[in-house]
């Protein structure tokens, strides 16, 4: 794909593409071919890069570990002085403690005391933990036969990660045993992706904002505190530019202000067939925009695409999802999240998929892909089981409050028997 391919170039490209009918599957491989890539970077210390996306490959400058070393408390030796077959009794001629080597020689039929961690001494290979040898206190140890092969518990130079080779490799989300790594190999900053900005906002005259008065046949827009919160967990930079009334010149100001500012652009509502609003309309004369009826539930329609052509800064990606609480959030996780890390820079991140059986029969037409809200829990019989929240209508966004995992039926699935197993999407670190 080249920046700013025409949608319909990317759409030609896809099997079975039809946007009033749109398999998920295809749509997410359609979003895939239309994001960009952020390319500025930057660089952190190690500590700041936590939930950063590596630019370019982290690589050791250092041999990991820098000597052969022991892995565990003990007595080293030379493999070849073992007695075959009967014990071995070997003089102690000092101790290696970790970062104090010994600084002696120790010459054949002889052991030296050592410490996890310890640099093995020149001709030494083997070492022996200290729960199988017999120290008699007199200056000698005696090993008995059997307990060791050549080569036990010595770890090799450069056996972790050798220099020049890559520790890290670019486009990883960085966690928190990446920062210990890097620490380990002593560098002390990172090259990672400029953070992906994400400008949202909610769309209705019948919204209103946290602290306003509510008035006859209005409601508190509960969208952008689930949007605000599923950005933070990807470690976005999200800019709330609030609620935005169904009116064009207030739309069309809202969308260049986001397109002004932002990588990508995300809305709720506004984007349904038959809607009696303006916020199709102005979508479609900012940017190249498709809309498309997905075959899911929730969150059927969705508008894709660009918007903000202007010349001084690159057009923006905008999602278009649904209006009704959960179905925002089932289309974020089926298809945002994803795109935003690309966005970003990272690798593809699937998400972990749970198998559960199901506490109870579910009906489903195959044809489309449902994702309904469970309830997954362990049974005496040592099984995942997943039993549905109840009502499982898009607006109710109790039930996605109360569920741990979304039960996901894919496109060509039937109904579902009691007792058979589904997958389950887990909220655990996801929501």
């Amino acid at each position: 794909m080249t920046v700013n391919e025409p949608l319909d170039q990317i759409a030609a490209r896809l099997q079975g593409y039809d946007p009033r009918a749109l398999p998920v599957a295809t749509a997410q491989a359609f979003i895939a071919e239309l994001v960009p890539v952020v390319q500025a970077t930057e660089a952190l210390p190690v500590r700041e890069a936590l939930g950063r996306v590596l630019a370019e490959d982290l690589v050791s400058p250092i041999d990991v570990p820098a000597h052969d070393n022991s892995a565990m408390d003990g007595f080293a030796l030379r493999a070849a002085d073992l007695a075959d077959g009967r014990p071995t009794r070997l003089r102690v001629v000092g101790g290696a403690l970790a970062g104090r080597a010994f600084d002696g020689v120790v010459p054949p039929g002889s052991a030296l005391r050592i410490t996890t961690g310890a640099v093995m001494p020149a001709g030494l290979d083997t070492v022996v933990p200290q729960e199988l040898a017999q120290d008699g206190g007199d200056g000698f140890v005696q090993i008995p036969p059997g307990v060791v092969r050549a080569g036990d518990h010595r770890r090799l130079a450069g056996e972790d990660l050798a220099r020049g080779k890559p520790a890290l490799r670019a486009g990883r989300l960085l966690r928190p045993a990446d920062l210990g790594l890097a620490a380990s190999l002593g560098v002390p900053r990172l090259s990672v992706r400029r953070r992906l900005r994400v400008a949202f906002f909610s769309t209705g005259d019948e919204l209103r904002s946290l602290g306003e008065p509510l008035d006859e046949g209005c409601i508190y827009d509960s969208n952008r505190y689930t949007v605000w919160g599923m950005l933070q967990r990807l470690g976005v930079e999200a800019i709330d530019l609030g609620v935005v009334r169904d009116r064009p010149d207030e739309l069309a100001d809202a969308f260049r202000r986001a397109a002004a500012q932002a990588d990508a652009v995300i809305t709720s509502g506004g984007v349904s067939v038959g809607e009696a609003d303006h916020t199709k309309r102005i979508m479609a004369e900012l940017g190249e925009v498709l809309f498309w009826t997905i075959a899911m539930r929730p969150g059927r329609p969705m508008a894709i695409g660009r918007i903000g052509t202007e010349t001084t800064h690159p057009p923006a990606i905008l999602f278009g999802l649904p209006g009704n609480p959960v179905a925002v959030m089932v289309t974020f996780y089926a298809f945002v999240r994803d795109a935003l890390l690309r966005m970003g820079g990272a690798l593809p991140q699937p998400l972990p998929m749970l198998r559960a059986a199901s506490r109870e029969r579910l009906r489903k037409k195959p044809g489309r892909t449902e994702y309904q809200r469970g309830i997954v829990e362990r049974g005496g019989d040592g099984r995942w089981w997943v039993r549905a929240t109840g009502s499982q209508g898009s607006g109710v966004l109790r039930s996605m409050s109360e569920a741990n995992g979304m039960i996901v039926l894919h496109h060509g699935q039937g109904d579902v028997a009691a007792g058979d197993e589904v997958d389950v999407l887990p909220f655990d670190g996801l929501v």
